[in-house]
């Protein structure tokens, strides 16, 4: 029989607090398994968020704190996640092979919204996250371009009326850009381009996804809302610039979700702070602190703050965002650091009990 004091071994692992819900592995229910066999203690680890850049950090603190322990020679720590689907607003059913569809909006354009979503994308992806990219921008539709993807690519069709999504980076993307050429101007009213968001959500073959990123059109309008009344969102995050006429789009934007019942899950603020590419100079060209004020105000988290910095915006161009290119640079780093944030608040919301979309087959007689 083990000599090793169970409860001491436990004060171990209490005394990690996860860097993101602030809690012990034990409170935020991780722990899978805790086993004691001779002098070797054996933890397996299930975090409710995707966290490959923290895992090996974990393990290591962890193991060493148990290691601490009297009688323990070996401590075997094993590190894993897994994402479970979370309430949606006013219990709308979820789509089917979609567990959480996280909203990113602005209140207004210019503000790298689009830029900020591949790239939250992909950093969850980085983490260890199956993903996928619904670009619902329809007048402007710029998640192709971002993503690398070939003009003029179309998806295939089964069935003559499913659209199988498009890989690019490893993770599945569908837009309009994909069913329409770069030239073709999108002169739609309002319910014509809600149907068509919702045509390209619900008839996409989306393959087992943890999380489904909407880079939403900017601004708060009818279409807007529309879209956030129809489509089982999880959660929002809203992007928005230091600059005082952003901050007050960015506070409309908040409005517009919580009137739907749609949890805003953060803020981002983008263009910081800008670093010259010449001298590495910091200035905060369009004020500072203005994305923490919000937060603040609306009860929020401040997810992240990311710089104004030349390569962002050269790499998003290029078609290999900077989480893509760059994944361990400042700024890639940044980006899953808010990734990693984002995944973590929303695996503290409630799970969602509601059954997923039967399928729909339509057949002409």
């Amino acid at each position: 029989m083990s000599s090793i004091d169970r409860s001491a071994v436990e004060a171990a692992i209490k005394g990690y607090k996860d860097p993101y819900l602030k809690e012990d592995l034990f409170a935020i229910e991780a722990i899978k398994s805790l086993d004691i066999q001779g002098d070797t203690v054996k933890l397996e680890v299930e975090l409710g968020y995707p966290a490959a850049g923290v895992a090996g950090g974990l393990k290591q603190i962890v193991g060493l704190a148990i290691e601490d322990v009297d009688g323990v020679e070996r401590a075997e720590v094993n590190v894993s996640w897994k994402i479970l689907p979370h309430q949606a607003q006013r219990n709308l059913q979820s789509i089917k092979d979609v567990k959480n569809i996280i909203a990113v909006a602005s209140g207004k354009g210019g503000v790298g919204k689009s830029t900020t979503a591949v790239n939250l994308a992909l950093a969850l992806q980085k983490e260890g996250a199956r993903v996928g990219v619904l670009d619902a921008d329809i007048y402007g539709p710029s998640q192709g371009m971002m993503l690398g993807v070939a003009d003029g690519s179309r998806p295939d069709v089964q069935d003559g009326q499913f659209f199988i999504p498009i890989r690019a980076h490893g993770m599945q993307v569908m837009s309009m850009a994909f069913l329409v050429t770069e030239k073709t101007p999108m002169v739609w009213r309002g319910p014509m381009v809600s149907g068509a968001l919702l045509q390209l959500l619900t008839q996409s073959l989306w393959e087992d996804l943890d999380y489904l990123v909407v880079d939403m059109p900017p601004g708060t309008g009818d279409i807007q809302l529309t879209l956030a009344q129809k489509v089982p969102v999880t959660g929002a995050v809203i992007v928005t610039t230091p600059q005082d006429i952003a901050l007050l789009d960015c506070k409309k934007g908040i409005e517009m979700f919580r009137k739907v019942d749609i949890p805003v899950l953060g803020v981002v603020e983008n263009m910081s702070i800008h670093i010259c590419s010449n001298c590495g100079h910091h200035e905060p060209l369009f004020g500072a602190g203005g994305g923490e004020r919000v937060s603040e105000e609306y009860d929020t988290e401040l997810l992240g703050q990311l710089p104004l910095h030349m390569t962002i915006r050269e790499q998003t161009d290029s078609g290999s965002p900077t989480v893509a290119a760059e994944p361990d640079s400042e700024v890639g780093l940044i980006y899953r650091d808010i990734a990693r944030k984002l995944g973590a608040i929303l695996s503290q919301r409630a799970k969602n009990q509601a059954q997923m979309f039967p399928e729909i087959i339509i057949k002409s007689d």
